[in-house]
């Protein structure tokens, strides 16, 4: 079974490599012809310091990990690992393009290193345009060494046609998931773009709604790290892809994403996502998913909350909308829904997250059945 397993899926792959310099890589991304979603791009966050050690280990010839690229139908490469490093030289060289202004980002200088201290306010040439750095105390690298770092060798790895379009979503999760840049919601976001712009946009709608907003209750902090969008690919996944109870949830919630932004269903999806908030906003607002203890919300929002209460909700919306008052049925039964015994069986400290959907999930959805 697990030979054929691998076999089947080795088939679904296509790949080769090239050794090529930096200049051919860069002359590739001003040409167009080396693309790296804007999308993606906004996940550059390296800082100064690592952007000089990049610098530096190419000046001491110190070998860069792989770049892996996925060839497009029209042969160009999209960029899926090296997002850090690629940014980071076009940026240092002033050809990077700003994905929000669709010109070039200014330049940067860089800071001393460990080996190369006079690598500080060094610059790839001479500019008014880099901040914090006036031009009289800018650094200009030699033309050696422009070229030295010019005609370091990078290794392509290529995900090349015909591999399985979903190979390319797997590769990219996988090859990111260890890096210091993004958390698992900003890799499925980028994931989800890969699949279906449109899909993304219209998550990332819903996302931003206030009624959702309002219930969801998170920070500033949390948003900015991408928790919205987690709630509500988790809202979609949970109520709409049925779990197998194998998956580890975080690899189920990936799939069941992609599977949903493929088959691209928005209309009952985000009327259901619109009307489930709209009447737990209506129902207690910011304390919608807060535990209560002696009829007072307290504590935070967390995932066994979300997914019994909204996730439940959700499921049975044509019952609920059809009470006589949804809105106090709701405020009811969310007051009971913490005094049942059963909610400690997925509320456990140190409990799996594929045991706990196992149990929020289904008693939720069996919970506002009634």
């Amino acid at each position: 079974m697990l030979t054929e397993e691998i076999e089947n899926a080795q088939r679904l792959v296509k790949t080769d490599a090239y050794q090529m310099s930096v200049g051919e890589v860069i002359n590739m991304y001003k040409d167009d012809e080396f693309v790296i979603n804007p999308d993606f791009q906004r996940l550059f966050r390296w800082e100064i310091g690592q952007k000089s050690k990049l610098i530096e280990s190419l000046l001491l010839g110190i070998p860069l990990p792989s770049i892996f690229v996925f060839e497009k139908d029209d042969s160009k490469w999209e960029l899926i690992d090296g997002l850090q490093r690629i940014s980071t030289l076009l940026e240092f060289m002033g050809e990077l393009i700003d994905p929000a202004t669709g010109m070039l980002k200014p330049p940067t200088a860089l800071v001393a290193t460990k080996y190369l201290p006079s690598l500080d306010k060094a610059v790839w040439e001479k500019s008014d345009l880099i901040a914090d750095v006036p031009v009289d105390e800018q650094n200009p690298l030699t033309s050696p060494q422009q070229l030295a770092i010019k005609r370091s060798r990078l290794s392509v790895e290529i995900l090349k046609r015909p591999s399985d379009n979903a190979t390319k979503y797997d590769l990219f999760q996988r090859l990111n998931a260890g890096g210091i840049a993004a958390n698992a919601q900003e890799l499925r976001n980028c994931i989800i773009i890969m699949v279906n712009s449109q899909y993304a946009a219209f998550l990332r709608g819903l996302a931003e709604s206030n009624s959702f907003l309002t219930v969801l209750a998170a920070s500033e902090d949390q948003i900015e790290k991408q928790r919205h969008m987690e709630y509500v690919s988790r809202f979609f996944v949970h109520t709409f892809v049925p779990y197998n109870g194998k998956l580890d949830v975080e690899e189920f919630i990936d799939e069941g994403i992609v599977t949903l932004a493929t088959t691209n269903e928005t209309q009952q999806a985000g009327a259901t996502f619109s009307a489930t908030f709209n009447l737990l906003n209506q129902a207690y607002g910011g304390d919608a998913l807060r535990r209560f203890q002696n009829g007072v919300p307290v504590g935070r929002v967390g995932l066994a909350a979300f997914e019994g209460i909204a996730v439940g909700i959700a499921r049975n919306l044509v019952n609920i909308q059809g009470k006589a008052n949804p809105v106090e049925y709701l405020q009811q039964r969310i007051k009971e829904f913490w005094q049942a015994p059963d909610i400690q069986n997925f509320f456990t400290a140190g409990l799996r997250g594929t045991i706990r959907i196992q149990r929020s999930v289904p008693f939720g959805t069996a919970w506002f059945a009634t």
